[in-house]
């Protein structure tokens, strides 16, 4: 594979990312190059040393997904880190696939449950005084209230988890990738 071709697959594969961040990696991609041609080596042999374009692409658009976690800690970069793990190879959508449905349902589930279960603390709350008469009206706002908080913790613990849950994929990415890179580096001294 030429340079050309090689620079234009890898720039295909970074399409979405910030143009700064494009051109910096473009630019290293080309110092590998430039190093190997330095040292006599072919541009066919120095593209395939470097791999796979499109693969080298998927990893660095996740580790960009992982960076952006780490930064902006909200459901659209929490999105993006997992679909970025995802994306990194077949075989670990086939074994991730269905831990992370499994987990992210149940996840969802407490989620709904702690939201239903505040809406119908404030239902009992609220009512409490048209339900019942004397003793009674204390006790459904009570119980009223004692659901409310009960959901809250239920929400909270949810959230905790949740965001533990994004940490375990990020470090499972950056594994990942940390684990694939010596199979990845260019092999004769370019680096």
């Amino acid at each position: 594979m030429s340079r050309q071709v090689f620079m234009s697959r890898l720039r295909e594969g970074l399409r979405g990312l910030p143009q700064k961040a494009i051109d910096d990696i473009a630019a290293d991609y080309e110092a590998h190059f430039a190093e190997g041609e330095a040292a006599g080596r072919s541009e066919a042999d120095v593209a395939s040393a470097l791999g796979d374009p499109g693969r080298l692409a998927r990893e660095l658009r996740a580790e960009a997904d992982l960076k952006r976690w780490e930064e902006n800690r909200n459901p659209s970069a929490a999105a993006n880190a997992v679909f970025a793990v995802l994306g990194l190879g077949a075989l670990d959508v086939l074994i991730l696939l269905p831990i992370l449905l499994s987990v992210a349902g149940t996840l969802f589930g407490f989620a709904m449950a702690a939201v239903a279960c505040f809406g119908v603390g404030g239902f009992l709350f609220v009512s409490g005084p048209f339900i019942g008469q004397g003793h009674e009206i204390a006790g459904v706002m009570l119980a009223g209230l004692g659901l409310m908080a009960g959901a809250s913790s239920i929400g909270a613990v949810t959230t905790l988890v949740t965001i533990g849950f994004v940490n375990g994929l990020v470090w499972y990415g950056r594994l990942h990738m940390r684990l694939l890179k010596p199979a990845l580096e260019p092999q004769g001294g370019l680096s």
